[in-house]
């Protein structure tokens, strides 16, 4: 027997993935928004130092090269999901499509919850995705990799300005007596005691937090706007709390850590960000986010024009959730197998899934941005997944629940039972016009003992059943069938256990009828069905994954999202193979005929055990 042939190359490996050219894109508020101020000159006059920094820094630098400037500013706290994706292909596509460059930031604010594993996670996403953090848009390419801890002096120094100038104080309420007096939205808040105090007093104290003598939670550095303001934001928000954690990247160097609300705008106008895009849940801050950095160039300390904040609907997709907090608990309670289950929504499980970056571009590119919050089907981003995967990726037969098929005659055609006859299929059935160069065929063997999926034959047939079945009582013959790329058979028979369970086939293989052949369309069947031989099959174990949730919107009206759990939301089968995946690599990715698309495992998959994950079916079947 001839060794095994190596499985075709698919047109993209995971390393090659890269983002498509730029090119006209579907339109939304915010392209208007940027092509708006692009024409405007709104940001024409800015200057860039070369790197984040203040005013005087960034005085002293050039015309800023970038024409926008956008970031993405994840929390290194959790992996990545697919509503993270949504924000990197806006951000980063933007700062791409408009002359642009986008920042990865890491908004490392909140010591306690934090980790590298999760920042080195991030990077990987972000990559994986087809975008970095490099620009070229001023000559030798420049990184764009930021962390908010490289500012903790700068907002100290800011918060000790504002405090100076009479728009900050530090306040020694208890947490509940804070809260209680912060009010609602029927009632207004009420000062704190310590709202009154001199700049001086404030500023002494907000030093003793810097150093360290007092305890956590003993007293919080407060922003002085409005306890009446309708927008319970403008009601003193706190800026920074007294809190020993050590983090990630500063250690034990600061014991007080800025709050996120007051962190984030200031981030935003060192790295000169022109656009700021977060999503909905955040327009009730941009009052603040406004207010601070306003007063923070009244003071010098920040240069004009400023960062504007704007928001757009976050992703709500079907049979997912996104919260970090409940991805983290399906994790610790191991009702998945991490982070990267394929089950889950992360980049990372997507990933293994076997969903390709420009599946996922393509899925953030047709959602687009909007104000609206909407609920996407899951079946649009498999429709995407689909649509990508049809030219490029090659096909491959797989028997996922095998049931033994004899060809009775096959000594007699062949002059031993041993002979074997060589196939061929195409890897790609249909190479796009101007695509790839068409790989070459697949090639595989025929003998006398094939494995056929169980559901292609029944001893009964029911109404309408075109595949394959034994004679029938009323005399008429076994039905015949195409056993794709090769002959027609006719069955004639089966064998069957003391239970009535059906283990073995038994068929004729018409001569003269091979696919290819001057006579393969001398005699009709009525379907054609996939196979593999037993002499060159290989075995693989095949994980059939199914949505992670019955219901399509798990929480809904407060439900317990556990209870949604979809108990088969994961099979695994031990298949035969076409030999051609005897090769298959790591994130390899091919259409299993008749079954969907399939990814070998990019952990578990290795020539001495062949692992292979069900991307998708070939149709959505949700749905109906």
């Amino acid at each position: 027997m001839s060794s095994r042939p190596a499985p075709p190359t698919p047109h993209r490996t995971p390393s090659a993935e890269a983002a498509p050219p730029t090119e006209a894109k579907p339109s939304h508020f915010l392209r208007q928004i940027i092509e708006a101020d692009l024409q405007a000159g709104t940001y024409a006059s800015r200057r860039w130092g070369g790197s984040p920094g203040d005013a005087a820094h960034h005085a002293a630098g050039a015309p800023d090269p970038a024409r926008i400037r956008t970031r993405f500013p994840p929390e290194p706290n959790g992996y990545l999901h697919i509503g993270h994706a949504k924000s990197i292909c806006l951000n980063f596509g933007l700062a791409r499509d408009y002359g642009g460059v986008c920042h990865l930031r890491f908004d490392d604010t909140n010591p306690e919850k934090e980790e590298q594993e999760y920042v080195d996670a991030i990077d990987a996403a972000v990559r994986w995705l087809g975008f970095d953090w490099q620009s070229g848009v001023a000559g030798p390419s420049d990184s764009h990799r930021y962390f908010a801890s490289d500012y903790f002096d700068f907002m100290y120094r800011a918060a000790e300005y504002l405090v100076q100038a009479g728009h900050a104080y530090v306040d020694e309420q208890s947490a509940e007596a804070m809260r209680a007096n912060r009010g609602d939205f029927n009632r207004p808040g009420l000062n704190s005691p310590d709202r009154s105090r001199s700049p001086a007093e404030n500023l002494e104290r907000l030093r003793q937090m810097r150093a360290g003598l007092h305890p956590d939670g003993a007293m919080v550095l407060r922003a002085k706007i409005d306890m009446a303001s309708p927008n319970l934001n403008l009601r003193d928000p706190a800026l920074y709390r007294i809190r020993r954690a050590t983090h990630h990247r500063t250690g034990d160097a600061w014991c007080i850590y800025p709050m996120y609300t007051y962190a984030h705008p200031i981030e935003d106008a060192l790295e000169q960000i022109t656009h700021s895009i977060c999503t909905l849940e955040f327009e009730d801050q941009r009052p603040f986010y406004d207010w601070l950095l306003e007063r923070l160039a009244e003071g010098g300390l920040l240069q004009h024009p400023l960062p504007r904040q704007y928001e757009f609907a976050r992703l709500n997709l079907t049979y997912v959730l996104t919260s970090k907090r409940k991805l983290a608990q399906l994790v610790s309670e191991g009702r998945v197998s991490g982070w990267d289950d394929p089950r889950l929504p992360t980049l990372a499980g997507l990933r293994r899934r076997g969903y390709t970056p420009s599946a996922i571009r393509l899925f953030a590119e047709r959602i687009g941005a909007s104000k609206s919050d909407s609920w996407i089907d899951y079946a649009t981003l498999e429709g995407c997944l689909r649509e990508d995967l049809e030219h490029s990726a090659p096909r491959a037969m797989a028997v996922l629940e095998p049931l033994k098929l004899v060809l009775q005659n096959w000594a007699e055609l062949h002059g031993s039972p041993d002979a074997t006859e060589r196939c061929t299929l195409p890897a790609l059935p249909h190479t796009p016009e101007g695509g790839d160069v068409a790989l070459p065929p697949r090639q595989f063997l025929l003998g006398r003992e094939l494995w056929i999926e169980r559901d292609d034959f029944a001893a009964v047939p029911p109404k309408g059943y075109k595949r394959l079945h034994p004679p029938q009582a009323d005399g008429g013959p076994g039905n015949r069938v195409r056993l794709k790329g090769a002959y027609v058979i006719e069955c004639t028979g089966y064998r069957a256990d003391a239970n009535g369970h059906i283990t073995e086939v038994h068929a004729v293989l018409l001569p003269g009828t091979k696919s290819g052949s001057p006579g393969a369309d001398s005699v009709k069947a009525k379907a054609a069905i996939t196979w593999v031989a037993a002499a060159d099959a290989v075995p693989a174990e095949v994980r059939l994954y199914e949505r992670l949730f019955n219901t399509a919107q798990p929480e809904a009206g407060g439900a317990d999202f556990l209870q949604a759990l979809n108990p088969d939301s994961l099979q695994t089968v031990q298949a035969w193979l076409e030999p051609t995946l005897a090769q298959a690599q790591p994130e390899q990715r091919f259409q299993f005929e008749r079954h969907g698309y399939f990814v070998a495992d990019r952990h578990d998959h290795s020539p001495a055990r062949l692992v292979f994950n069900r991307i998708a079916a070939l149709k959505d079947s949700w749905g109906k």
